[in-house]
């Protein structure tokens, strides 16, 4: 997400069931309080920041969504079926699920009991769910979505607009039309099936399988095959200009442009390629098959966020807005986090390829970057706490994960030299590739690729209250 969702204006900031690491389906069975003597799956996985996000008991492999909406009366209607396993044996599970009506629900083919409470739906299959055993649950629904509004006040999920819709979840916002195992930890493949009025686009993740127009209706078929967590989906729908074309690395580029933004997206998108390229170059392949754009005309929305291959923006971004995005689709979207806590693992990495672009394209170095932040003085709001924990949802977005977070890696930069720190980036991308990472696991790479005890470094940068005395 660019900084912040929450900055001001131009300072913002093929079917398939795809795998997932065993390292990652063990951090799902083990997530969370421990259940696994009981049967009844957990409501959450005990992330602190956001106790009842994600669910206990069942991990989803794959999610097919079909979804049909109508831009003028903003009704949603909705089938998820998801292809899960279950972690432990079940005699009920949750999904999160919030707002919309439910008007049919089973598991295996089989009708299935269920109950909301608050944001999750609870479901009681009709028979217990062996440990390890594949199972589906379908979930039809409809109603009118709408966002829902994060601790620092900021609205994420379905956000309507006057064509359509803004579709971006971080950090809850997937819950708000289509039901979820909505954490980090958990990833899965998606099919989207999205109908729309004709003139409008729907665009989602992936690849574009294809569209069909009939009876005044679109609908576009959207495949993601690689795992993604449920926050960086999107179903974003607009009166869009859409550009497609193949990069020399044979990434399928697909931009949709709302055409009130399209004078001024146009020269900044056009460098998307040499900006995967520059990114690939320093962080390893460019980890998906598809990229691009959704640029909307949502100036009310206040931020940008890098849905999964095809960051959406509430406007025509900046060049280095360009850059923090798709720095992203390595750092938050391949390799994802397992507590929201360690946020800094996303936002501080993509701040700081912000600088490294300048750095490398004639504009201010990394540590002159550095620099400036560090001379704000004691009070300044950038060492209100620390990046490393920010204590609460509603410090997640603040200036302190981006700009400290940066500066952290600017440090690490200083103390084990180019040489080793540009490994140790390249590394933790290419050792958690569709996986995920906590920043303990990001500091003992960081030691043992350069052979140096870092304790202190960040215990100081990410950990202490305050400005540090020595930057």
């Amino acid at each position: 997400m660019t900084h912040p969702r929450r900055r001001p204006a131009l300072l913002r900031r093929e079917a398939v069931a795809a795998t997932v690491p065993v390292a990652v389906a063990a951090l799902l069975a083990g997530s969370g309080p421990a259940v696994a003597a009981g049967s009844v799956g957990t409501a959450g996985v005990g992330d602190p920041y956001f106790p009842l996000a994600g669910n206990g008991g069942y991990h989803v492999s794959h999610y097919d969504l079909t979804l049909r909406y109508d831009p003028v009366g903003r009704h949603l209607d909705g089938r998820a079926v998801l292809t899960a396993r279950a972690t432990q044996r079940l005699t009920r599970f949750d999904l999160d699920f919030q707002g919309l009506k439910i008007t049919g629900l089973t598991v295996d083919h089989v009708k299935a009991e269920h109950r909301r409470d608050g944001q999750e739906l609870v479901v009681t299959p009709r028979r217990a769910l062996r440990k390890g055993e594949r199972f589906q649950v379908a979930v039809t629904y409809n109603g009118t979505p709408g966002p829902v509004t994060d601790p620092d006040g900021s609205a994420d999920g379905w956000i309507p607009t006057d064509d359509g819709a803004f579709v971006a979840g971080e950090p809850q916002g997937a819950m708000t039309w289509f039901p979820a195992d909505n954490h980090p930890l958990d990833k899965s493949s998606y099919d989207f099936t999205i109908t729309v009025p004709q003139g409008r686009t729907a665009v989602a993740n992936g690849v574009l399988l294809g569209q069909r127009t009939a009876k005044g209706r679109t609908t576009f078929h959207w495949r993601q095959t690689e795992p993604m967590a449920a926050y960086l989906a999107t179903a974003t729908v607009g009166a869009f200009q859409v550009t497609q074309y193949t990069t020399r690395d044979g990434i399928k580029v697909y931009d949709a442009v709302d055409p009130r933004e399209a004078a001024a997206a146009k020269p900044v998108l056009k460098q998307l390629p040499s900006v995967l390229e520059w990114e690939s170059r320093l962080f390893g392949p460019y980890p998906y098959r598809a990229a691009g754009s959704i640029v909307d005309h949502a100036p009310e929305v206040g931020y940008a966020l890098e849905t999964q291959t095809r960051p959406v923006y509430d406007r025509a971004p900046d060049l280095s807005t360009l850059v923090h995005e798709s720095a992203h689709q390595w750092f938050g979207d391949s390799v994802s986090l397992t507590s929201w806590k360690d946020i800094w693992l996303n936002e501080g990495f993509a701040t700081y390829a912000e600088w490294l672009y300048a750095e490398q394209h004639g504009g201010d170095s990394a540590q002159k970057a550095f620099d400036a932040l560090y001379a704000r003085p004691a009070t300044d709001g950038l060492w209100a706490f620390p990046p490393g924990d920010p204590g609460s949802g509603a410090h997640i977005f603040g200036t302190p994960v981006y700009a400290r977070g940066a500066m952290t890696l600017q440090a690490l930069r200083t103390a084990v030299g180019d040489r080793d720190f540009f490994r140790i980036l390249r590394a933790w991308a290419q050792q958690h590739r569709y996986g995920h990472g906590t920043s303990a696991q990001f500091e003992r790479l960081a030691e043992r690729l350069s052979g140096k005890n870092l304790d202190r470094l960040f215990t100081t940068w990410l950990y202490t209250q305050g400005k540090p005395r020595h930057p």
